[in-house]
């Protein structure tokens, strides 16, 4: 299979590096939106070819997949050319900013029997199996919590009074869409769609939102999401049943499992996650490219994941426009159970 590279960030640098781990493929032609910048990127991962021609990209018939790495709110377009064009899609989460948006695009695809895929890292690690069969051991399900603070590397030019895209709220992206997208697909992908939700956001004037978090109710348990880009933790994620509990860390791509079951030893397991943990979303996509039909599953868990953040995104009216914002504002009653971070 024959790959072409859109973006030039450090994520597309990250997906060169797994690639090369990888049978089955070539990478064949970098894509940005100057020459100078695609030849550059070219020269810098040993390409075939450079392109800063879309269409001609899409129509290519040298390239069979395309692998996108722009800013969120490019992907819907260019995801829609490469099927037109015939190509199967890996794109970098979120794959849209909507699940109307995905949905438009899943049709596309399956109409033309082909692949698109999130490039979502946790759902193809090798240890999710594992993770899911110890689920029953903590009996009845009553809370789960999965906390990401990652502090932007960009945060510190912004209050400098530098923005570039990840703080442009244009770009579509934002604390839920690019930190808190992980909680909820992990959330989505263990227990599908919760029955409520309330949450909260807090914001930057004329910029993103910078941290939130959302209570899901499933029945008797509650699901919680935390995140930020303007802080770093280090707390696992948290699932907990009558029987006992379970911690997954570091998260959101856990290397090991504790399990605590009442009455027992605790158990630490192993994850095996290894080095380019992306090579595992890139050998299923190629894997499944020659049966779009196989990823009906991931493609569900992807559709779920955008319909819990729509609700987000309209309750704390996270909209990608530049205006001035009440930072204190949260669409709970009181913003103590933002900050109230629980410890473990």
């Amino acid at each position: 299979m024959r790959f072409a590279v859109i973006g030039s960030n450090f994520i597309a640098d990250w997906f060169v590096a797994a690639a090369e781990a990888c049978e089955g493929l070539t990478l064949h032609t970098a894509y940005s939106r100057t020459h100078e910048q695609a030849a550059l990127n070219a020269q810098k991962w040993g390409f075939h070819s450079a392109s800063h021609d879309l269409d001609a990209l899409a129509l290519d018939p040298e390239i069979d997949a395309v692998y996108i790495a722009s800013p969120n709110a490019c992907h819907f377009d260019q995801v829609k050319r490469m099927l037109l064009g015939g190509k199967h899609v890996l794109c970098e989460k979120p794959l849209v900013p909507s699940a109307s948006e995905f949905e438009t695009l899943l049709t596309l695809a399956q109409s033309r029997d082909l692949l698109l895929l999130e490039a979502m890292r946790p759902a193809h690690l090798p240890g999710i199996p594992t993770i899911k069969e110890h689920l029953p051991l903590l009996g009845t399900l009553r809370y789960a919590e999965f906390p990401y603070a990652q502090y932007s590397s960009r945060y510190q030019k912004f209050c400098q009074g530098i923005v570039e895209n990840a703080f442009d709220p244009t770009f579509a992206g934002g604390a839920l869409l690019d930190i808190g997208i992980y909680c909820i697909h992990w959330m989505a992908m263990l227990f599908g769609e919760p029955d409520s939700i309330r949450s909260a956001a807090a914001f930057l004037d004329y910029s993103i939102d910078i941290n939130g978090m959302a209570i899901c109710e499933y029945g008797s348990m509650q699901a919680v999401a935390r995140y930020s880009k303007a802080h770093y933790s280090d707390s696992p994620a948290v699932i907990e049943g009558e029987n006992g509990c379970l911690t997954l860390s570091p998260f959101p791509i856990p290397q090991e499992m504790k399990l605590y079951i009442k009455g027992k030893d605790p158990v630490t397991l192993a994850l095996d996650t290894g080095q380019q943990d992306m090579r595992y979303e890139i050998q299923r996509f190629i894997e499944m490219a020659a049966h779009p039909l196989n990823a009906v599953d991931y493609q569900t868990v992807t559709l779920q994941t955008l319909r819990i953040t729509d609700k987000i995104r309209a309750q704390n009216d996270i909209d990608f426009q530049k205006k001035k914002r009440n930072e204190t504002q949260t669409s709970f009653s009181g913003s103590a159970l933002l900050n109230s971070h629980t410890s473990r």
